[in-house]
């Protein structure tokens, strides 16, 4: 019998197979369940929110299928980690879609990246694809993954963070953007670590493990 139990939430929005695979890789003794039912997720000991799409549908089901309250209530009681538009839900608003309000578990705006978005004056491909450095800020999930590894993204609207004390990493591209945020039980990456090989399915293993402790 597993020792652990892991959700992944559906709510319609998510590269879930993907997710399921990458944990249950990450660590083979925890149960890894997809699931949008309140009463298993409520029960995990670990949490997972992923996100892909437009912010405007995303959270349309998230409020449609009650995971808002259920996101909240695991935010107050256990680990949780966020992939992707799932860091951008729990953000508090995005511009996306003529502006979307989001669950407000991290301070800032989801800002997209620009028509314009050069580098040493050369132009950059929107949305940002393909693998890039991470800067790391201390936090347990980095736990054995070099400094500046590169992740995969997928992404045309970034986070602006406006306190920089819940930023765990950074990314540039044209810009400076958080790539990932903490707070107390609270995880969430902009980039897919089910996509970035050994590097995400180490910080997926220290996800599995963490207690929710800074």
């Amino acid at each position: 019998m597993a020792s652990k139990l892991c959700a992944v939430i559906d709510y319609g929005m998510g590269n879930l197979h993907s997710a399921h695979g990458a944990l249950q890789s990450a660590s083979p003794d925890t149960q890894v369940l997809v699931t949008g039912d309140p009463e298993v997720i409520l029960k995990a000991d670990h949490v997972v929110l992923p996100g892909v799409g437009a912010i405007r549908d995303c959270m349309a089901e998230i409020h449609a299928q009650g995971i808002d309250a259920v996101v909240r209530e695991v935010a107050a009681t256990k680990p949780l980690l966020g992939i992707c538009v799932g860091l951008q839900a729990m953000m508090e608003r995005s511009q996306e879609n003529g502006g979307v309000d989001g669950l407000g578990l991290f301070r800032g705006e989801v800002q997209y990246f620009g028509d314009d978005l050069q580098e040493q004056g050369e132009r950059l491909k929107v949305p940002h694809m393909g693998w890039n450095q991470v800067s790391q800020i201390a936090h347990p999930l980095w736990t054995g993954i070099e400094d500046q590894t590169r992740f995969y993204f997928v992404h045309s609207y970034r986070v602006q963070a406006t306190n920089d004390e819940q930023v765990k990493g950074r990314c540039h591209y044209g810009v400076d953007f958080a790539a990932a945020m903490g707070q107390d039980n609270v995880f969430a990456v902009q980039f897919h670590p089910e996509k970035s090989h050994n590097a995400g399915l180490a910080l997926l293993k220290n996800f599995l493990n963490w207690d929710g402790q800074a």
